[in-house]
């Protein structure tokens, strides 16, 4: 769970997923932007990081290596949804990566001094996105099983504890609901 649904893999999915719920090929294609400029460079960032000895691992289980990634990331995701602005995305895609940058803006700095679940607050967050452009129903049943899933992995692995997992996916859920409540 912790290496399949791993933060990096969600945030390569979800705007693909979004895109194609709500407008197809054509929205797989605005969601290209966000998957290869967040999730696959970001991707690269922490691979090169843990080659070079800066993370030691590629989920960044010390928490004081977070900062300078979550810095990357920010930037990754501000420059992604800057060009969707530019070029005129449809909103719900413009909503997908604006959640992303809400979930890292909440949970970065609850990070510089509790190791948060980031694994829980990008799949919960998925979740409320994921729910917005699919039958909310099933999104939310299925969802709740794999977050939970995801969170236990993390407690069973002692790479959290399960008040970090569980304030995790309540963050994560918390700024994606706020920002789709803003935003659409």
């Amino acid at each position: 769970m912790t290496e399949v649904l791993a933060p990096a893999h969600w945030v390569m999915g979800l705007p693909l997923a979004v895109g194609a719920a709500a407008d197809g090929w054509a929205g797989v294609a605005w969601g290209l932007v966000p998957t290869v400029g967040c999730g696959g460079v970001g991707a690269l960032v922490i691979t090169a990081g843990v080659r070079s000895g800066r993370f030691g691992d590629r989920h960044l289980t010390v928490r004081s290596q977070r900062p300078l990634l979550i810095g990357v990331v920010v930037g990754l995701v501000v420059a992604a949804l800057a060009v969707l602005v530019v070029f005129g995305a449809p909103m719900v895609m413009v909503a997908c990566v604006a959640v992303m940058l809400a979930t890292l803006a909440v949970v970065g700095p609850i990070t510089l001094w509790w190791k948060v679940s980031f694994h829980t607050a990008v799949s919960a967050g998925s979740v409320v996105m994921l729910a917005e452009v699919l039958p909310p129903v099933w999104v939310y049943a299925v969802g709740a099983v794999v977050v939970a899933a995801i969170g236990w992995s993390r407690v069973a692995l002692a790479d959290h504890t399960a008040g970090q997992v569980v304030a995790g996916g309540a963050a994560g859920a918390g700024a994606s609901w706020v920002t789709l409540a803003v935003l659409l």
